[in-house]
């Protein structure tokens, strides 16, 4: 059975508890994509979804894959037009390591200007990757025409022009725009909390 609670700090978390299997899939759930942006910071969601695994205060990016790495589990993250996803796969024991790394990483990312300029040569290899798919560039033509002048005709990466201007300063302030705990939902199913 499902549970939905609504926590005071405005975090809504979402429990589906499965006590016959061994494992907890655990998300973080942004409400924000592509469609909360305009022209200038086109892709500025997308962009902080990559640099929330570039390290936190506590953790190199090393150490984020490595503390899921060491307990055989998994942590990814995806960003549509609606909401960006953090989440983690783990045996059940192993849950509150996927809490604090996921916890750590929404809190306490660093977003340096050193790590921006080398995750921006990722994402434009990226959208030239994704340029080179006819399948992908055609779905953005397409949207692009018909929410023509609405941000959901957007590309979720983003344009080269528009994600060469981002710097600390300016993703630090979306960030601290977007990524509020009443905008935030957790979203946990399988065997967790064990006693």
């Amino acid at each position: 059975m499902v549970e939905v609670v609504k926590l005071k700090n405005g975090v809504t978390v979402v429990l589906d508890k499965i006590p016959f299997i061994r494992s907890v899939a655990f998300g973080v759930f942004v409400k924000n994509g592509s469609r909360d942006e305009d022209e200038n910071n086109n892709g500025i969601s997308h962009f902080i979804e990559h640099m929330m695994f570039k390290g936190t205060e506590k953790r190199t990016a090393k150490q984020i894959a490595d503390d899921i790495d060491s307990i055989g589990g998994q942590i990814n993250a995806y960003t549509t037009k609606e909401y960006t996803c953090y989440y983690t796969r783990t045996l059940d024991i192993h849950f509150d390591v996927a809490f604090d790394v996921l916890s750590d990483m929404y809190f306490n990312s660093l977003f340096s200007d050193e790590e921006i300029k080398k995750e921006r040569k990722v994402i434009i290899e990226e959208i030239n990757m994704y340029e080179d798919m006819p399948e992908e560039a055609g779905f953005d033509l397409l949207q692009g025409e018909i929410w023509k002048g609405n941000s959901l005709g957007y590309p979720i990466l983003g344009t080269v022009k528009s994600i060469s201007e981002f710097n600390e300063s300016i993703i630090k302030e979306y960030y601290a725009k977007h990524y509020r705990c009443d905008n935030t939902v957790l979203g946990v199913g399988g065997d967790f909390f064990k006693v």
